[in-house]
């Protein structure tokens, strides 16, 4: 089964000294890194996608600031796909699906940030599509999330994002990911 690699907004105003900075995005970088470099050495098609915000009165994904710069830790090179998107879901209004069709991918790998934003958004819309999604939890991050005077801490909206994506795919960790596509090579 063809893969590809999704890495959704992984940015820098969403690190710390960005606009929206998000909790634990360090650390799901690292695990993104750790999805790329697989698909790097492997030779496995891999997409990164940005957001550019066009939205009046945004605050971040700014075109022409460092912001919208996707992080060097999963840093995007020359020649790799590259999406550029202005709504959550990462298949609307670009060319995401005919680029993943003509290279004929049938599963996704999806990480990225924010889990209760545009990963939630884009793997559901995966899944619509009929591809089979697997989500790397911890190579995810979100924020702090309030509703009414009630403030729902990052981790607990990361869960329940995730808990509610597996009825659109598999929610794993990094390694088992990696390790379940060697698998089935």
């Amino acid at each position: 089964m063809k893969t590809a690699l999704l890495l959704i907004d992984i940015q820098n105003d969403y690190f710390p000294g960005g606009k929206m900075e998000l909790v634990g995005a360090e650390a799901a970088a690292r695990q993104a890194r750790e999805l790329l470099q697989c698909f790097r050495e492997h030779g496995g098609y891999h997409v990164h996608i940005q957001h550019e915000s066009v939205r009046p009165g945004s605050t971040f994904f700014l075109r022409g600031t460092d912001g919208i710069t996707i992080h060097d830790l999963v840093a995007h090179f020359e020649g790799e796909p590259l999406v550029v998107k202005n709504f959550p879901n990462a298949f609307r209004d670009t060319n995401l699906l005919d680029m993943l069709k003509e290279n004929g991918i049938e599963r996704l790998v999806i990480c990225g940030m924010m889990t209760h934003m545009c990963v939630d958004a884009t793997v559901r819309a995966a899944a619509d599509l009929g591809f089979q999604v697997m989500l790397a939890a911890d190579a995810c991050a979100t924020r702090d999330l309030s509703y009414g005077e009630t403030t729902i801490p990052a981790d607990h909206v990361h869960k329940a994002f995730l808990a509610a994506l597996k009825s659109y795919g598999q929610v794993m960790p990094t390694h088992e990911i990696i390790a379940h596509l060697a698998a089935t090579k």
